[in-house]
C-alpha cells in the first residue's frame, strides 16, 4: 500500500516537472512564443473548443476552463457588492475623460478582486466572472430611439473616442505592465446603433465612405491605435451585404491592414449562427464557422451549440485549413497568456488585489463625483433652483423618486447600497418637510390593485413554494414555504430564495388556488431572470427565458365562482443571477384628483420621472405603447407622466422636473409645464445624493449634453436609415436643447480667443486660448468646447467637436483656458484620395459652451503644405 503511494507520488512529481518544462508554461517566454508552442500540442477538436467563448478545460495539458464573456459597462456587471457608477451616457455629460479613467481603473480593480475571491474559493472561471470584459460600447448614438444608446458616450465621434480610450486604459492597466489587468473590448464593430428589433436581419447598404470613416469608425480606430484595446467585437447586422462578423472589408482591410490591429476579434453572441438562420449567407453551421474564421472572427459567442465546434469538419471538407485555424487561435491564446491566468498567482500582481477593495470609500467617492458631474441643468426659469433647505414643505412625486434599481441603468452590477432620489432629498430636509407620493407609473395609465392575498393553498393564504436544489424539479425537496405577499425574490447579495436553497442550479414551484367573486379581466405582472412559466389550470399562459428581469403584463379573464389553479415554474439558468417577480390583480384608471388633494398647501413639487432600464435596453420583450424591442417608437415623455405634470401645473404648482433617462426625450411640452428641468440620466448607486446636492445648491451643475435633445419625433428620420443627414448636431441645427448645452447656477462669459497661428502647416499643432469669466456669485465649472468646420465643404458636417476642456473658475474671476489642436483636428474624408486626410485650405474654429451657433465665436486658420 505504502509502496503504491510512493510510486504514484513519484509519477505525479515527474509529470509535474515535465509539465513545468513545456515552453508554453514558461512565463519568461513571450505570449506569442507560448501560444505557438501550445498550439503545436493541441488536437484540432481542442483548438476549436478554445475558440468558443466558454472554452473547455484541457486537463491533459493543465489548461483551465476559461470564459470570455464578462461585462463592465459602468461597474463589474452581474455581480454583487460592487460599485455601480453612472451609466456611460451620464459619464459622457461630464466631459471629463480623466475621471472616466479613474473610474475604470477602480472597475478593473473590483473585477480582479471578485475574480480572485471566486477562484480562491475553489471555483472555476465562469461567464460574467472572468477577466475578459466586453466593454466599452463605442457605437455612435445617432438616433434617440435606440434603447442601447445609454451604453455609449453619445453622438459625437471625438467625445466617444476620448471617453472610450480612457475606459480601455483604465480596464487594461499600464501599457508597459507584463500582465494586463483585464482585456477590454471595443464593440459593436461597426455601424451599429439600432433598431434592436431588426439587428439580426438588417442590411446596411447606404452608408457612404465619408460617413463610415468620419462618424462610425473614429472611436474604434482610436481604441485600437491609442489605447491598444485587446478585443474588438463584431456586430450582428450586415454592412453592404456581408455580416459584420464575416466582413473581410471591416475585419481585414480596415481593422488589420489600415489600423494595424494585432489582437482578437470576438463575435456578438449568436452572430455566427445568424449567418445561416437570419442572414442566409451560409447554408450550415459548418460553412458559417469557416466563414467566420476566414473573415477574421477569432472567438465565437453563442448561448448553446457552437458552430465553431464544427471547425474540424470544415477542415476535413477543405472549407478552411488547419493553418488558418491556428492563425486565429494564436490571437486567442496570446490574450489569455497576457492576462497571466495560466501562470502562478504569485507572479501576477493583479492576482493579489483583495476583496477589501470592493466598494471602498475611494470608489464610493468616485461614483458620487461622477454622478454630480453628470447632472445637466436644461431649464431654470426665474432661478427656481437651487431649492431652499428652509422650505416649509415640498412634494416629491413621480415613478422614479424612490426607485433604486432605476439608478443602476442596464448592464449593471448590484451595489452594496443605493441612495434613491427620495433618500437624497431626505438628507437636505426633515421628514416633516417632505410629502412623498408615487403619483403615477412610468408608462401605464392604470394602477394594479393586487389580488395576491385572495389566493390560497390548502386553506392557507397566499402561494405555497416548493424548492429543489436541482434544475429540473427532481430529487429531494429542500423546503416548502407559504408566501403571503407578491413575489419579489433575488439571489443578489447572496440572498437565498429560501433557507437551504442554493444560489445556482435550483428550481421552484409556486402553487395557489383563486376563486374570483365576479367575472372580470385581471392582469398578471411578471418578471424573471431565468426560465419562467405561468400556468392556469394546467395551461401555459406565459413562458420565457431571460438573462435580465423585465416587466411583463398578461391579461386573463376569470369567471365568477370558478376555481383556478395558478402555478409558476421557475428555474435558475446558466450563470445568471436569479430573480423572480409576480403579482396579479385588477387595473383601475389613474385618478389625479386624489393626488392634487394631498398636495393642498404645498406650492413646490419635485417630479422625478422619465424612463428606466426596464423600458429601454437590449432586445427587450417590452410591449408598452411607444416602445418596441427595447427601443422607442417615439421620443415623447410617456403620456401618463405628461398628464400628471399637466394636472400639477393646472393646480398651480411650481414644478422641478428631474428626468431620468438614458436617451433624449422630446421635452417641448415640459418646457412649458415645468419651471426647471434637470437631466439626471441613470446616475448610479450615489445618484440620489448627487441629484439632491444639485437641487439644493450644494453642488453647482456643470454637465453638458452628449446628445441632441430634439423638439419632437417628427424631426427623426427612418430608424433603419443610417445616413447622418439631418441627424445629430453635426448635421442638423433646429434642436430643443443642443449637443454640449447645460446651465449653471452662475453665469460665464466667453471672451475673444487667440490662436497661436492663423496660418500653419498641415502637420503643426495649434493652441487656442479662450478667456472665460465667471460673472456670477457662485464658483462653478465651465466646459469650453472647440468645433472645426472645413470651409466650402459642401457635404461635410456643419461643425464637429475637436477639443474640450473643463475649467473650474471662482466667482468673479477670469481664467485663460488653453486647448491643443493637433493635426488630426483638421482631418476629414477626402473624396479625391478616398481616405481620411488633412487637406490644405481654410478652416473655421468655433469655440464656446455649446454647439449652438449663438453660444459660439469663431476664428479662421489656413493650412498649407
Amino acid at each position: 500500500m505504502n509502496k503504491a503511494i510512493v510510486i504514484a507520488a513519484s509519477l505525479l512529481i515527474a509529470i509535474s516537472t515535465y509539465a513545468q518544462e513545456l515552453p508554453f508554461q514558461n512565463p519568461k517566454l513571450s505570449s506569442k512564443e507560448r501560444a505557438k508552442d501550445l498550439i503545436s500540442r493541441l488536437t484540432l477538436e481542442e483548438k476549436a473548443a478554445l475558440m468558443c467563448d466558454q472554452s473547455d478545460a484541457i486537463p491533459r495539458l493543465g489548461i483551465k476552463k476559461f470564459n470570455w464573456w464578462s461585462e463592465a459597462l459602468h461597474g463589474y456587471a452581474n455581480n454583487d457588492n460592487v460599485t455601480v457608477f453612472p451609466e456611460p451616457i451620464g459619464m459622457a455629460a461630464s466631459f471629463n475623460d480623466d475621471l472616466v479613467y479613474e473610474i475604470f481603473d477602480a472597475v478593473s480593480d473590483e473585477a480582479r478582486a471578485k475574480y480572485n475571491q471566486w477562484i480562491d474559493q475553489g471555483n472555476e472561471n465562469k461567464r460574467f466572472l472572468s477577466l475578459s470584459v466586453w466593454t466599452p460600447n463605442v457605437n455612435i448614438f445617432r438616433d434617440p430611439r435606440w434603447g442601447r444608446g445609454q451604453e455609449t458616450y453619445g453622438e459625437d465621434p471625438y467625445l466617444m473616442s476620448r471617453m472610450g480610450v480612457s475606459v480601455v486604459k483604465g480596464l487594461q492597466g499600464p501599457a508597459d505592465a507584463r500582465y494586463k489587468k483585464l482585456l477590454a473590448c471595443a464593440k459593436h464593430y461597426a455601424v451599429h446603433s439600432g433598431p434592436e428589433w431588426s439587428r439580426h436581419e438588417l442590411n446596411l447598404n447606404n452608408v457612404d465612405p465619408r460617413e463610415l470613416y468620419e462618424t462610425y469608425l473614429p472611436a474604434f480606430k482610436a481604441l485600437v491605435q491609442e489605447a491598444d484595446v485587446r478585443q474588438v467585437m463584431c456586430a450582428y447586422q450586415r454592412l453592404n451585404d456581408e455580416p459584420c462578423c464575416g466582413n473581410t472589408r471591416l475585419l481585414q482591410r480596415i481593422l488589420r491592414d489600415e489600423w494595424g490591429f494585432e489582437h482578437l476579434v470576438v463575435s456578438d453572441c449568436g452572430a455566427i449562427t445568424d449567418f445561416y438562420t437570419s442572414h442566409k449567407v451560409s447554408s450550415t453551421p459548418v460553412h458559417a464557422a469557416a466563414k467566420g474564421v476566414l473573415s477574421g472572427t477569432d472567438v465565437e459567442c453563442v448561448w448553446e451549440n457552437y458552430p465553431y465546434k464544427t471547425l474540424p469538419e470544415a477542415v476535413e471538407r477543405q472549407l478552411i485549413t488547419e493553418e488558418e485555424v491556428d492563425e486565429s487561435l494564436m490571437r486567442v491564446l496570446m490574450g489569455r497568456f497576457d492576462l497571466g491566468e495560466m501562470d502562478n498567482d504569485d507572479i501576477v500582481p493583479w492576482a493579489q488585489i483583495p476583496p477589501s477593495i470592493l466598494n471602498n470609500d475611494k470608489h464610493r467617492q468616485l461614483a458620487l463625483d461622477m454622478a454630480r458631474q453628470s447632472m445637466t441643468l436644461l431649464q431654470n426659469d426665474n432661478n427656481v433652483l437651487p431649492l431652499s433647505k428652509s422650505a416649509k414643505k415640498i412634494a416629491v412625486i413621480g415613478p422614479n423618486a424612490a426607485d433604486k434599481p432605476m439608478l443602476w441603468g442596464n448592464y449593471n452590477g448590484t451595489p452594496v447600497r443605493t441612495i434613491s432620489i427620495l433618500d437624497g432629498i431626505k438628507t437636505k430636509l426633515s421628514n416633516k418637510q417632505i410629502l412623498y407620493d408615487k403619483g403615477c407609473d412610468l408608462v401605464e395609465d392604470k394602477v394594479t390593485q393586487s389580488y395576491f392575498d385572495q389566493s390560497s393553498f390548502e386553506g392557507k393564504k397566499g402561494f405555497k413554494a416548493t424548492y429543489w436544489n436541482t434544475p429540473d424539479y427532481t430529487g429531494e425537496v429542500v423546503t416548502t414555504v407559504q408566501i403571503t405577499n407578491p413575489l419579489k425574490l433575488t439571489t443578489a447579495g447572496q440572498h437565498e430564495f429560501a433557507s437551504g436553497v442554493k444560489l445556482e442550479g435550483f428550481s421552484a414551484l409556486y402553487e395557489a388556488e383563486f376563486v374570483p367573486e365576479k367575472t372580470e379581466e385581471l392582469v398578471f405582472k411578471t418578471g424573471a431572470t431565468g426560465h419562467f412559466e405561468l400556468l392556469v389550470n394546467g395551461d401555459t399562459v406565459q413562458m420565457y427565458s431571460n438573462w435580465r428581469t423585465l416587466p411583463s403584463r398578461k391579461a386573463y379573464t376569470f369567471e365568477s365562482g370558478k376555481k383556478y389553479n395558478i402555478e409558476i415554474r421557475y428555474t435558475q439558468l446558466n450563470n445568471w443571477q436569479a430573480n423572480l417577480e409576480f403579482d396579479f390583480g385588477k387595473e383601475v384608471d389613474v385618478d389625479y384628483s386624489g393626488l392634487i388633494k394631498k398636495l393642498k398647501g404645498i406650492d413646490l413639487v419635485v417630479f422625478v420621472g422619465g424612463l428606466s432600464g426596464n423600458l429601454e435596453g437590449e432586445e427587450m420583450p417590452v410591449s408598452y405603447p411607444g416602445f418596441k424591442g427595447g427601443d422607442r417608437t417615439n421620443i415623447d415623455l410617456p403620456a401618463v407622466q405628461r398628464n400628471c405634470l399637466k394636472a400639477l401645473k393646472e393646480a398651480g404648482k411650481k414644478i422641478v422636473f428631474v428626468n431620468c433617462s438614458g436617451s433624449a426625450i422630446a421635452l417641448t411640452p415640459e418646457t412649458k409645464s415645468c419651471d426647471a428641468i434637470l437631466q439626471a440620466w441613470y446616475a448610479g448607486e450615489s445618484g440620489g445624493q448627487a441629484i439632491a446636492d444639485v437641487l439644493f445648491g450644494d453642488y453647482n451643475p456643470s454637465g453638458k449634453l452628449p446628445i441632441t435633445f430634439y423638439k419632437s419625433s417628427d424631426q427623426l428620420k427612418d430608424f433603419e436609415d443610417y445616413s447622418m443627414k439631418g441627424r445629430t448636431y453635426r448635421y442638423m441645427q433646429d434642436a430643443l436643447f443642443p449637443f454640449g448645452y447645460g446651465l449653471s447656477y452662475t453665469s460665464f462669459e466667453i471672451g475673444s480667443a487667440t490662436l497661436s497661428k492663423t496660418s500653419a502647416k498641415v502637420d503643426e499643432t495649434l493652441e487656442l486660448t479662450v478667456p472665460v469669466k465667471n460673472a456670477g456669485k457662485m464658483n462653478g465649472t465651465e466646459i469650453v468646447q472647440v468645433y472645426v468646420r472645413k470651409v466650402n465643404d459642401v457635404d461635410g458636417p456643419i461643425k464637429t467637436l475637436k477639443a474640450f476642456k473643463r475649467a473650474e473658475i471662482m466667482a468673479g474671476k477670469t481664467q485663460k483656458v488653453s486647448v491643443q489642436l493637433p493635426p488630426s483636428s483638421f482631418e476629414f474624408y477626402d473624396w479625391k484620395q478616398r481616405k481620411m486626410a488633412i487637406v490644405p485650405g481654410e478652416y473655421e474654429l468655433l469655440y464656446g459652451n455649446s454647439s449652438d451657433d449663438k453660444d459660439l465665436k469663431s476664428v479662421h486658420v489656413t493650412l498649407k503644405n
